[in-house]
Protein backbone atom coordinates (compact mmCIF):
# COMPACT_ATOMS: atom_id res chain seq x y z
CA UNK A 1 0.00 0.00 0.00
CA UNK A 2 1.33 3.42 -0.92
CA UNK A 3 2.41 5.68 1.94
CA UNK A 4 0.83 8.74 0.32
CA UNK A 5 -2.55 7.00 0.22
CA UNK A 6 -2.24 5.84 3.85
CA UNK A 7 -1.39 9.33 5.08
CA UNK A 8 -4.19 10.95 3.05
CA UNK A 9 -6.77 8.43 4.27
CA UNK A 10 -5.71 8.66 7.91
CA UNK A 11 -5.48 12.46 8.02
CA UNK A 12 -9.01 12.72 6.68
CA UNK A 13 -10.26 9.95 9.01
CA UNK A 14 -8.77 11.59 12.08
CA UNK A 15 -9.88 15.07 11.07
CA UNK A 16 -13.48 13.95 10.58
CA UNK A 17 -13.43 11.90 13.83
CA UNK A 18 -12.34 15.06 15.68
CA UNK A 19 -15.09 17.09 13.98
CA UNK A 20 -12.67 19.44 12.25
CA UNK A 21 -13.02 21.00 8.84
CA UNK A 22 -9.95 21.26 6.64
CA UNK A 23 -9.96 24.97 7.40
CA UNK A 24 -10.21 24.36 11.14
CA UNK A 25 -7.36 21.86 11.15
CA UNK A 26 -5.18 24.06 8.94
CA UNK A 27 -5.74 27.11 11.15
CA UNK A 28 -5.08 25.21 14.36
CA UNK A 29 -1.97 23.52 12.97
CA UNK A 30 -0.79 26.78 11.36
CA UNK A 31 -0.42 25.15 7.94
CA UNK A 32 -1.61 26.14 4.49
CA UNK A 33 -5.16 24.92 3.87
CA UNK A 34 -4.56 24.24 0.17
CA UNK A 35 -1.60 22.02 1.05
CA UNK A 36 -3.78 20.12 3.54
CA UNK A 37 -6.52 19.75 0.92
CA UNK A 38 -3.97 18.47 -1.61
CA UNK A 39 -2.62 16.04 0.97
CA UNK A 40 -6.09 14.57 1.51
CA UNK A 41 -6.54 13.99 -2.23
CA UNK A 42 -3.05 12.51 -2.61
CA UNK A 43 -1.61 15.40 -4.60
CA UNK A 44 0.90 16.60 -2.01
CA UNK A 45 3.98 15.11 -0.44
CA UNK A 46 4.08 16.48 3.10
CA UNK A 47 7.19 17.04 5.15
CA UNK A 48 7.64 15.40 8.53
CA UNK A 49 7.28 18.84 10.12
CA UNK A 50 3.92 19.34 8.35
CA UNK A 51 2.69 15.95 9.59
CA UNK A 52 3.86 16.72 13.13
CA UNK A 53 1.91 19.98 13.10
CA UNK A 54 -1.23 18.07 12.08
CA UNK A 55 -0.78 15.28 14.62
CA UNK A 56 -0.16 17.78 17.42
CA UNK A 57 -3.61 19.26 16.78
CA UNK A 58 -5.23 15.87 16.19
CA UNK A 59 -3.74 14.57 19.44
CA UNK A 60 -2.20 11.43 17.96
CA UNK A 61 1.29 10.02 17.43
CA UNK A 62 2.64 10.48 13.90
CA UNK A 63 2.65 6.68 13.44
CA UNK A 64 -1.17 6.82 13.45
CA UNK A 65 -0.97 8.39 9.98
CA UNK A 66 0.57 5.19 8.62
CA UNK A 67 -1.99 2.80 10.11
CA UNK A 68 -3.33 0.49 7.39
CA UNK A 69 -7.00 0.82 6.61
CA UNK A 70 -9.22 -2.22 6.11
CA UNK A 71 -9.24 -3.81 2.66
CA UNK A 72 -12.12 -2.42 0.62
CA UNK A 73 -12.77 0.40 3.09
CA UNK A 74 -14.38 3.47 1.59
CA UNK A 75 -12.91 6.92 1.97
CA UNK A 76 -13.74 8.50 5.33
CA UNK A 77 -16.96 10.48 5.13
CA UNK A 78 -17.58 14.17 5.44
CA UNK A 79 -18.59 16.08 8.51
CA UNK A 80 -22.27 16.21 9.36
CA UNK A 81 -24.25 19.26 8.25
CA UNK A 82 -23.04 22.52 9.68
CA UNK A 83 -19.50 23.66 10.15
CA UNK A 84 -17.52 22.78 13.19
CA UNK A 85 -15.51 25.47 14.89
CA UNK A 86 -11.76 25.27 15.00
CA UNK A 87 -10.42 24.45 18.44
CA UNK A 88 -9.24 27.56 20.19
CA UNK A 89 -5.89 27.84 21.84
CA UNK A 90 -5.65 29.58 25.19
CA UNK A 91 -4.73 33.23 24.82
CA UNK A 92 -1.26 34.16 25.88
CA UNK A 93 -1.07 36.17 29.07
CA UNK A 94 -4.35 34.82 30.48
CA UNK A 95 -4.72 32.38 33.32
Amino acid sequence: MRAKRLVAWNVRRLRVEKGLTQEGLALSAEVDMSHLANLEIERANPTIEFLEQLTDVLGVHISELFRPFPEGASKPGSLKKGRKAAPTAPRKGTN
